[in-house]
């Protein structure tokens, strides 16, 4: 039996990955923790990237070779459709829920332009986040649920990223403080 089917968490329960889009702003937020079982492995990993020469945010959750192999697929959708984040999305999860190789991917995937924040995962889903706010990882709901908490504020998108970043860091032990923050300018 692999290490995912044995954890109450998935396949993805090594990290904190938070997206939130409010006033012109989209962040994607995602801690530095590189876990083993229970052993933490490196505390500085970067799970958040620019691609599509800076227009696009993304972060994964899951396997680190596996989520690269993803950035990759992605990157060359986004060079097929440019300025099309849903269409190129869309292709990746057809992709990744057809291809052989790419089925066996362990990982999810929040990705955002100035446009649209979405989630992708192995099922073919490509969702777009209630009320601009979604998290994913084993400290994905706890981040969630800070960043709905705190949406309605005056703070604006990376201040409230990274207090509910802090709090999901705060009770997952599969999540560190450790944060990295790409933003972007957002149409809405």
């Amino acid at each position: 039996m692999s290490q995912h089917e044995t954890s109450p968490y998935g396949p993805w329960h090594g990290t904190t990955i938070l997206t939130i889009r409010k006033g012109g702003k989209v962040v994607i937020a995602g801690d530095g923790q590189v876990s083993l079982g229970q052993t933490v492995i490196k505390s500085t990993a970067r799970k958040v990237r620019t691609l599509a020469k800076g227009g696009v945010i993304a972060g994964f959750a899951g396997s680190t070779a596996d989520a690269f192999t993803l950035f990759e697929r992605l990157e060359k959708k986004l060079e097929q459709y440019p300025t099309q984040l849903t269409r190129a999305c869309v292709e990746l999860a057809k992709d990744w829920r057809t291809d052989r190789y790419l089925r066996r991917l362990e990982a999810m995937m929040l990705v955002a332009d100035k446009e649209a924040s979405l989630v992708l995962t192995g099922t073919g889903d490509v969702l777009e986040p209630e009320g601009g706010v979604m998290g994913i990882g084993s400290g994905g709901n706890y981040a969630l649920a800070a960043a709905r908490a705190l949406i309605d504020t005056d703070m604006d998108a990376e201040t409230i990223a990274r207090r509910a970043m802090k709090i999901a860091a705060d009770i997952c032990v599969y999540t560190n403080h450790n944060v990295v923050v790409e933003m972007l300018d957002s149409a809405t």
